[in-house]
């Protein structure tokens, strides 16, 4: 529990929330809703009031701290999860979060994209990864689908950047570039209609 003066406590999930502004994406035919989750917590101390005697103009202060608590090797997940009954039906562990949405196709695909830069493309009732892209940078965009001409085409920037990436000191992405690209990938056609598990 945690008192007004030195009080301290491990919260989950921290201050970012479990799912941060990255939207989610569902798919009517599983009935599966697949998000990207923050799977981190902080841990919580309250300060003495007294500090604030101590402060200069213009300072922050929050009245508390509150670093962040990580598992090395699981920082986020990507879940297919039952919005019915809250349970998901797969997960799979990324060392740091995705942030970044996602977008399920009618072809049985869901995309998205890592802090490390792969933008991957996940059979949608599996949880299998299918196809990997490396890309130059962070993928935090939202992806897109679209046609031209009877062809389905996904859209996703690349561009490292955000809160996360900026105050965890996640170690995962010391040596992630910065920069700004846009990605263009055409679905194979039997993927388009059906169950799709390639892209080019």
């Amino acid at each position: 529990m945690i008192v007004e003066k030195g009080g301290k406590a491990r919260i989950y999930p921290a201050l970012q929330g479990g799912n941060n502004w990255a939207p989610m994406s569902f798919n009517p035919t599983t009935g599966l809703l697949y998000i990207n989750t923050l799977d981190f917590g902080m841990d919580y101390e309250t300060l003495p009031a007294e500090q604030v005697a101590d402060l200069k103009p213009g300072q922050p202060h929050y009245g508390v701290n509150r670093p962040g608590a990580y598992d090395p090797d699981k920082r986020g997940y990507l879940r297919a999860v039952d919005p019915l009954t809250g349970k998901a039906k797969w997960s799979i562990p990324f060392k740091s979060p995705n942030i970044c949405d996602t977008l399920v196709t009618g072809g049985g695909l869901v995309f998205t994209g890592q802090l490390t830069g792969e933008f991957i493309a996940v059979d949608s009732d599996t949880g299998m990864i299918l196809w990997q892209f490396q890309t130059p940078s962070g993928v935090v965009g939202q992806p897109i689908t679209w046609e031209k001409d009877g062809k389905q085409y996904v859209t996703v920037t690349s561009g490292i950047g955000g809160v996360y990436v900026l105050k965890s000191g996640d170690p995962n992405l010391l040596h992630v570039p910065a920069g700004g690209t846009q990605w263009t990938f055409k679905l194979f056609e039997e993927y388009a209609p059906q169950r799709t598990s390639s892209v080019q």
